[in-house]
């Protein structure tokens, strides 16, 4: 029987995983950040500039590049990174996001928390989800 770790292994194995500092990079590129996180942690703890919310129970919705209810403008090629509080939840969202098209999906490596602990730009929290 296989438990979380391995399922968490199989998706990271999925992925190119990124680090703060390329995530940083792949900003000013134009990479599409997604926050998945609870209300209650981008409110105490900040969030990434320009990234965008969108509520975990929401996220294979509005991230079908080829989905009625999918975010503006999103193709299969865009640079998405998926941004959870310490990287697990983020590496099954963004695996989910590869298996639905988005061949470029990942996540952060140590989820905002190691964004923050890296010293990179925090904005005020509390950005409404998209609906």
């Amino acid at each position: 029987m296989s438990g979380v770790d391995d399922l968490l292994a199989g998706a990271r194995a999925e992925l190119d995983r990124v680090e703060p500092a390329e995530l940083d990079n792949r900003l000013r590129d134009g990479a599409l950040v997604i926050d998945i996180r609870p209300a209650s942690n981008r409110e105490a703890e900040g969030e990434i500039p320009h990234s965008v919310v969108v509520e975990r129970i929401h996220l294979e919705w509005r991230l079908d590049p080829f989905g009625d209810h999918k975010l503006p403008g999103l193709t299969d090629e865009a640079d998405v990174v998926v941004v959870c509080n310490e990287g697990y939840a983020s590496s099954l969202a963004a695996r989910d996001l590869k298996r639905l098209g988005l061949s470029r999906a990942t996540d952060l490596v140590g989820g905002f928390r190691a964004w923050r602990a890296a010293g990179l730009p925090v904005r005020e929290g509390g950005t409404p989800p998209v609906p």
